[in-house]
C-alpha cells in the first residue's frame, strides 16, 4: 500500500496546511481534508490546490462556521458521524490534514486523536517554533501516545529555534523531520525549494 500520513498540529494556525502542500508536492500525493470548518476566505483544500496543482479529494463535511468542528456542525445544523470518517482509497501516497490540533473535538464525545487511534496511520506533528512550543508539543505527543497513535515525526514551522527543535525530540524520542520557514512570497516554487532545503524526501517514503 502507498504511504499515507495524517498531518496534525500542536495548535491552530501553526502552518500545517502549508506543510501539507509541501509534502503533497514532494511525494506527488493526493490530499484530503476530512472536515473543513469555515468557508469564507478560502478553504485549506483550495490553498493546497493553488500551491500544488493537485485537485483535492472532496471533504467529508464542509461547514460554513469557522469554529471547532463540533460547534460548527451544531451551528450549521449538521450531524457529523465520526465512525464514517475513513481514509479514501486513491492511487499513490495520501496526505490527510486534520483540523486544528490533535485534541480538537469532532463531536462532543470524539476528538481527532481518537479517530487517529482508529486509523492507525503514521501521524506527523506540526509545531510552531515560537515561545510555548515545548509545552504544546510535549502535551500533544503525550496525548497521542496515550491513545497508541503511531507518530512518524515532528515538522517545525517558523524561524529557527535550535534549542526548542532539539529538546522536544530529546525528551520524547520523536525524530525531528525538519523545519519549514515562513515564506514571503509563498508560491509553488518557493515552497518546493524550502521543503527540499530543509527536509529529506526519503524520511517520508
Amino acid at each position: 500500500m502507498s504511504q499515507r500520513f495524517v498531518i496534525t498540529a500542536t495548535d491552530t494556525d501553526v502552518g500545517k496546511t502549508i506543510f501539507s502542500a509541501a509534502l503533497v508536492q514532494a511525494l506527488g500525493a493526493s490530499y484530503w481534508k476530512p472536515i473543513q470548518a469555515g468557508l469564507e476566505g478560502g478553504t485549506d483544500s483550495e490553498t493546497v490546490a493553488r500551491l500544488t496543482g493537485v485537485t483535492p479529494i472532496p471533504e467529508a463535511w464542509r461547514l460554513a462556521t469557522p469554529a471547532s468542528p463540533h460547534l460548527a456542525a451544531e451551528i450549521d445544523g449538521v450531524t457529523i458521524d465520526p465512525v464514517a470518517l475513513a481514509p479514501p482509497d486513491c492511487d499513490g501516497p495520501l496526505i490527510i490534514e486534520a483540523a486544528g490540533g490533535a485534541l480538537v473535538p469532532v463531536t462532543r464525545t470524539t476528538l481527532f486523536a481518537d479517530i487517529f487511534a482508529r486509523w492507525q496511520l503514521p501521524v506527523i506533528v506540526c509545531a510552531r517554533t515560537a515561545l510555548g512550543t515545548i509545552n504544546h508539543s510535549l502535551m500533544t505527543i503525550e496525548a497521542l501516545r496515550n491513545r497508541n497513535v503511531p507518530i512518524h515525526g515532528l515538522a517545525f514551522i517558523g524561524d529557527a529555534m535550535p534549542d526548542s527543535e532539539a529538546i522536544i525530540p530529546e525528551i520524547t524520542g520523536i525524530r525531528r523531520l525538519g523545519r519549514l520557514p515562513h515564506l514571503d512570497p509563498l508560491t509553488p516554487k518557493t515552497l518546493a525549494a524550502a521543503f527540499a532545503a530543509h527536509f529529506k524526501t526519503g524520511d517520508f517514503t
